[in-house]
């Protein structure tokens, strides 16, 4: 089916695009939330009338991914996460880990749009992280990776370690255990088992 999209649809195209869609996709989705309009005659000439304003939009965002380009630019983000003695991180920082850090810093990126090399970064040291912003318009982030070593805990100097099972000694001075006592004993916890 084809529509022109009325506002702007991530991951399908902007205001004024036409898209060929799936049926179901339009019928359920797209038309009901006001996202798209049927492609016909009238919404064409619809949307001819509206050219200027949709150009004006387009415009106004490549002015503001323009800006958006230049402050992701100027800023070195760093992020500090647990780490081994070599450098190696315990986790990963992500597209995710990065969208955070950039909206403290008062930039909202969405997190797709931030591409990781390997897609996750798990040793210490500095990146260039590839943001995509509006269009073909790409933003370069200097990302610098510190790793804060974690020590293990070490027990107290009194302190043993515990030990999975402690076993008692074997004592040589025990007499051995006739056959009787040992039927007792067994037909002791079998009763203890059926009173539970």
């Amino acid at each position: 089916m084809k529509v022109i999209l009325n506002q702007d649809v991530p991951n399908l195209g902007e205001i004024g695009d036409v898209k060929e869609v799936a049926p179901g996709y339009a019928r359920n989705f797209l038309l009901p939330r006001d996202l798209a309009i049927v492609y016909n005659a009238r919404s064409v000439q619809l949307f001819e009338h509206r050219k200027n304003e949709i150009l004006a939009i387009k415009e106004e965002k490549r002015k503001a991914s323009a800006s958006l380009k230049d402050r992701i630019e100027a800023e070195e983000l760093s992020i500090t996460m647990p780490a081994g003695a070599n450098g190696k991180l315990y986790g990963a920082v992500t597209n995710a880990a990065v969208a955070d850090e950039l909206l403290k810093k008062g930039l909202e990126i969405d997190r797709k749009k931030i591409e990781i090399p390997g897609r996750s970064i798990k040793s210490v040291g500095s990146y260039k992280i590839d943001i995509h912003l509006y269009e073909k318009e790409e933003a370069v982030l200097k990302l610098l990776v510190l790793g804060q070593e974690v020590k293990a805990e070490k027990a107290d100097e009194g302190e043993q370690p515990k030990k999975q099972r402690q076993r008692k000694p074997r004592t040589e001075s025990a007499e051995p255990v006739t056959d009787e006592e040992q039927a007792a004993a067994f037909e002791a916890a079998v009763n203890a088992g059926r009173l539970n």
